[in-house]
């Protein structure tokens, strides 16, 4: 008799959580696995989810800033403040809150796993609900932090001079730089299930390696946009073309296709045969 879907899936979560090393295809299965429980999730569940998400994301701001302040104007520096930046990425993992760039992949998976309308219709709200949420509550963290005296002029000055990075490239530029960040984004997601206690120095390296190499990261950019909006420093129109724009752009792209569709197809084989065996096919 053929096992159900669901009765399938509970075996496979049992297979993975007992490989040591897994292989590409444990990968694959874990991560869709997560991205089928995303899709399933309450819209509200989400979006709370998403704005503690945003929210967090402010420290990739502040602990940076900070540092900036009280640290040597030296060539040394920036590898240091760099690291300030994982701090958000971090407790956003770890806590599992939602991050639109995790989502290029986790989701993705399942749409891969099964290409109809209702399936790209779960993803896009989805997308649509986490990616809104994010953006709103990096808003209104900007907005605490630049109306605010909680930190000391100096830091606040900090701030600002981190904001000019996101706003500082050109269209073009800013979409490739947002590839490369989308892309190291979602391969530390694709590694996740298979680093146990290592998860996180993996995301600390990660992304100490995308703020290191000036990238661009649609929600923790955003925060530092955002701050430059609030002081008046920058419009809103800036934000949107100069910034948000074209690391959506990127960030989607290198975590789609250069990740999740690239890692499907190393196992698209396997997942066929697996379908078969589960009378999906």
């Amino acid at each position: 008799m053929a096992e159900g879907p669901e009765q399938g899936d509970d075996e496979r979560r049992r297979s993975i959580a007992e490989v040591g090393r897994p292989g590409a295809f444990v990968l694959h299965e874990a991560i869709r696995l997560e991205g089928d429980e995303e899709l399933r999730r309450h819209g509200g569940a989400l979006l709370v989810s998403a704005v503690a998400a945003g929210l967090t994301m402010g420290f990739s701001l502040i602990v940076p800033g900070v540092l900036k302040a009280h640290l040597p104007d030296a060539t040394w520096t920036s590898l240091v403040t760099s690291l300030g930046y994982a701090t958000g990425f971090l407790i956003v993992v770890l806590g599992r809150q939602q991050l639109f760039t995790e989502n290029t992949v986790t989701p993705i998976l399942p749409l891969l796993h099964d290409r109809t309308m209702k399936t790209l219709r779960r993803v896009l709200r989805l997308w649509g609900i986490v990616l809104a949420g994010n953006i709103a509550a990096t808003a209104a963290i900007a907005a605490v932090l630049s109306h605010s005296e909680a930190f000391e002029p100096n830091i606040r000055d900090a701030f600002a001079q981190i904001g000019r990075h996101a706003v500082g490239s050109a269209f073009g530029t800013t979409v490739i730089k947002a590839v490369f960040a989308g892309w190291l984004i979602a391969l530390m997601v694709w590694m996740l299930p298979a680093t146990g206690a290592t998860a996180p120095f993996v995301i600390v390296l990660i992304t100490w390696l995308v703020s290191m190499c000036d990238l661009s990261h649609i929600v923790a950019g955003s925060v530092d946009a955002f701050y430059l909006v609030f002081i008046g420093e920058v419009t809103m129109l800036d934000y949107v073309w100069r910034f948000f724009l074209p690391t959506l752009i990127g960030n989607v792209f290198g975590g789609t296709a250069l990740v999740a569709v690239l890692n499907f197809g190393q196992v698209a084989p396997e997942v066929e045969q697996q379908k078969v065996s589960d009378g999906e096919a």
